[in-house]
């Protein structure tokens, strides 16, 4: 099991344990009639409730990207990492660079193909820039989206 998948469902399971233990605080301070204790009671609630919503959404977001790959392998069209790595695992910048401008010609090709748009977002997460690749792979997922409730 890869490392980041572990540690998001152990940070899940934590907030989900912490979200039930302070639950009996929660109602003990709401319940207090103190000004002070009320607004304690309600940041224990709003703040557990925004994270829970935050890791719903990126659970509900890496569920669709591997379903995009999924559809990939199936089709036989997943890319290969085989991207030269320094001993350390350091991917070569040089050919990650390479990469990525293949794969942004592939995007302005064809701007409205969500595998273009996917196989963009790892080129991009390759040459170390995380914040473009998810917003390419968001951009792949309504891209799919769009595909499938078009073709019905």
């Amino acid at each position: 099991m890869r490392k980041g998948l572990l540690g998001a469902l152990l940070a899940t399971a934590v907030l989900v344990v912490y979200a039930f233990a302070i639950g009996r605080a929660v109602v003990a301070l709401l319940g207090s009639g103190e000004a002070v204790g009320i607004a304690i009671g309600v940041c224990l609630i709003v703040i557990p409730v925004l994270a829970l919503w935050y890791i719903g959404r990126e659970w509900w977001f890496a569920s669709r990207v591997q379903g995009l790959a999924n559809e990939l392998h199936a089709q036989g069209g997943l890319p290969v990492d085989d991207l030269p790595r320094s001993p350390g695992g350091r991917i070569d910048r040089d050919a990650a660079d390479a990469q990525f401008a293949l794969r942004q010609a592939d995007v302005e090709a064809a701007p409205d193909d969500w595998r273009a748009w996917f196989n963009l977002g790892f080129a991009y997460d390759a040459s170390g820039d995380r914040r473009r690749a998810r917003e390419a792979l968001r951009h792949a997922v309504k891209l799919h989206a769009t595909a499938a409730s078009s073709s019905k």
